[in-house]
C-alpha cells in the first residue's frame, strides 16, 4: 500500500468513528440487520428509526390474544392519522418470534389489518430481534410474555413515551400525534 493510500484510510476510518460518536441514538439503537415483510434486510436504527417518528410494538404472528386487538388498534391509528401515516409517521411491528414468523408469514398477518406503505413489519435471525427488542425494552423470555406497551418515539427531537396498547384509540391517537409533534 502506497503511503497516500494508507493515509487516506486513516483518516476515512476517523470519520466514520467521529461520525458514529456523534450521533448517541445509532450508538444505542445499533444498526443490527433484520428482515421485513418483503424480505429485505434493513438496519434497525438507519432504516428504520434514523430521524423518523415511529410507534414501534412487539407481537407474534399465531397469537390469539392480546395481538389482534393490539394490531386492530394500530391498524385504526394508522387510518386517523391520514396522510401524515408513512410521511411523518411510520409503524414497526417486532416479532417476538422470528423462527415462525418468515417475512411471507408476515406479509400475509399485515395484509389482515390493511396496512399501508410506512407499516413494517420485522424479523429476522433470533440474536438480532433480541438486541433490537431490547433496546427498546421489549425483550421477552417467552413468546407470550410480550410487551402490551407502544414505544413512540421522535428521534429527531428525542423524545420517547409508553403508551398502553389497548387504550382507547381516540386517546392513542392524541398521544402518537402529540409525539409527531414534539408536545
Amino acid at each position: 500500500m502506497t503511503a497516500r493510500l494508507c493515509a487516506a484510510l486513516v483518516l476515512l476510518c476517523a470519520g466514520a468513528a467521529s461520525a458514529a460518536a456523534a450521533d448517541p441514538a445509532r450508538n444505542y439503537f445499533t444498526d443490527v440487520a433484520l428482515v421485513n415483510q418483503d424480505g429485505q434486510t434493513v438496519r434497525f436504527y438507519s432504516d428504520l428509526l434514523e430521524g423518523k417518528v415511529v410507534v414501534i410494538n412487539s407481537f407474534y404472528g399465531t397469537c390469539q390474544s392480546v395481538c389482534p386487538p393490539v394490531m386492530h388498534k394500530l391498524e385504526q391509528i394508522q387510518d386517523a392519522l391520514g396522510d401524515r401515516f408513512g410521511k411523518e409517521v411510520f409503524f414497526i411491528s417486532i416479532s417476538v418470534d422470528p423462527a415462525h414468523d418468515t417475512p411471507a408469514k408476515l406479509k400475509q398477518y399485515a395484509s389482515r389489518y390493511h396496512v399501508k406503505p410506512g407499516w413494517s413489519f420485522i424479523t429476522g435471525k433470533k440474536e438480532n430481534v433480541d438486541q433490537a427488542l431490547g433496546r427498546i425494552g421489549q425483550a421477552s423470555a417467552e413468546k407470550s410474555d410480550h410487551s402490551t406497551i407502544l414505544i413512540a418515539g421522535n428521534l429527531p427531537r428525542q423524545y420517547w413515551k409508553k403508551l398502553f396498547a389497548l387504550a382507547r384509540t381516540d386517546d392513542l391517537v392524541k398521544l402518537v400525534t402529540a409525539v409527531a409533534d414534539g408536545k
